[in-house]
């Protein structure tokens, strides 16, 4: 069943998440709508990828940890295989047509992006003080430029957002019936805590597989706001160290807007193409694997701790202060390095602007932006020569 979602759901995690309960609410039942809204409002919370972390937990509540397992990995497969058959015909189209094809990827990146800056934007910063505060972070980290500074950019936007957000609350709910404790949960917090810690301080110099994981990870952790915002962390991380080309990194990010599945799938296209030493085969999927894992161990603790957690004073201000935060994170790689390594011209600004308008006017499904992007580059391409 989620193999088959995994070929299918195209349109982003909020289009995934209306196939989840069109599914496993409403056809098969599964879960009712209450403990759907419930589980929605956990993902959301958390940081991850939240369309995986629901089929996550619907597995897990249905079928245990193998059920998660499955979950997962029907849901995801289509999309990585496809990407990571993509990074093995990325090299392949570097002259002529397929540079242009290339192109017109990086051009569905800049279009994307944008319109995930101003949603994000309209739903996260609807009042002028967390419109401030992610500003701040996007001039922070266009100042530093490095890996640590959007790390401490979130950290002050959860800080700040005790101050400036004190109205906001978490939606409360009752507990999961989830087939394990506290104990277990506990667990798996400590879990998440050392791999993050050991992720931020793996050293990032050379591309090791360890150093790989660490940078992978340290994005999966990070991620507050959907899948779009793993691009600054991972830009940073990759392109930044000189272990990816910008160009390689924004065609990966266009083509993952063509495929089904979850759009953490990029990492078995940046994964097979970063020179560990592994196979391309294992460095994907050492890349997928961190990229997903701290959400998941962050989202099966917080099942069984759910009520407490939303019960906590500062929960729903700390979350604005950060989504806030991510806001800008998000602005900073509109600029760079999706539009600085994006846009060559004039010609590429108004693909783009037609891109950007058929997402926010026409509200037609990212495939299609895909197409037209694509098929402009082309055209524009063969009209130049």
């Amino acid at each position: 069943m989620f193999l088959r979602l995994g070929c299918t759901s195209f349109g982003g995690p909020i289009a995934h998440l209306g196939y989840f309960r069109d599914e496993f609410v409403v056809r098969h039942g599964w879960i009712d709508e209450a403990r759907y809204a419930q589980l929605l409002a956990i993902c959301q919370f958390l940081p991850g990828p939240a369309s995986s972390q629901m089929g996550f937990a619907i597995g897990l509540l249905q079928a245990g940890w193998r059920g998660a397992l499955a979950a997962f990995v029907g849901f995801t497969l289509p999309s990585a295989v496809l990407m990571f058959a993509f990074a093995g015909l990325a090299p392949h189209l570097s002259h002529g047509i397929g540079a242009a094809l290339v192109h017109g990827l990086k051009l569905v990146a800049v279009a994307v992006v944008a319109h995930g800056v101003l949603g994000m934007a309209r739903q996260m910063t609807p009042d002028v003080r967390r419109l401030l505060m992610a500003s701040g972070a996007c001039a922070l980290v266009l100042w530093i430029g490095s890996a640590w500074s959007q790390v401490v950019a979130i950290a002050l936007g959860a800080l700040l957002g005790t101050v400036a957000c004190r109205r906001v609350n978490a939606r409360d709910g009752g507990a999961i019936p989830v087939a394990y404790g506290r104990r277990t949960a506990l667990v798996l917090i400590a879990l998440f805590a050392a791999g993050l810690a050991l992720a931020l301080l793996w050293p990032t110099r050379e591309p090791s597989a360890p150093a790989m994981a660490a940078a992978f990870y340290r994005a999966g952790a990070l991620v507050f706001g959907g899948g779009h915002v793993v691009l600054p962390l991972l830009q940073q991380s990759l392109v930044d160290t000189g272990w990816l080309r910008a160009d390689t990194f924004l065609a990966g990010y266009g083509a993952a807007q063509a495929v089904p599945g979850p759009m953490f799938s990029i990492a078995a296209y940046l994964g097979a193409d970063i020179p560990t030493g592994l196979p391309r085969a294992a460095s994907a999927s050492l890349a997928l694997a961190a990229l997903f894992l701290p959400g998941f161990l962050l989202l099966s603790a917080a099942l069984p701790l759910w009520q407490r957690v939303a019960s906590l004073r500062n929960a729903g201000p700390m979350l604005a202060g950060v989504n806030a935060a991510v806001v800008g994170l998000l602005a900073a790689a509109l600029y760079d390095p999706v539009w600085t390594q994006g846009v060559a011209g004039w010609g590429d600004m108004l693909i783009v602007a037609v891109g950007f308008a058929l997402l926010l006017r026409l509200r037609v499904a990212a495939l299609w932006v895909v197409a037209w992007c694509v098929a402009a580059s082309l055209a524009t391409h063969l009209l130049a020569n």
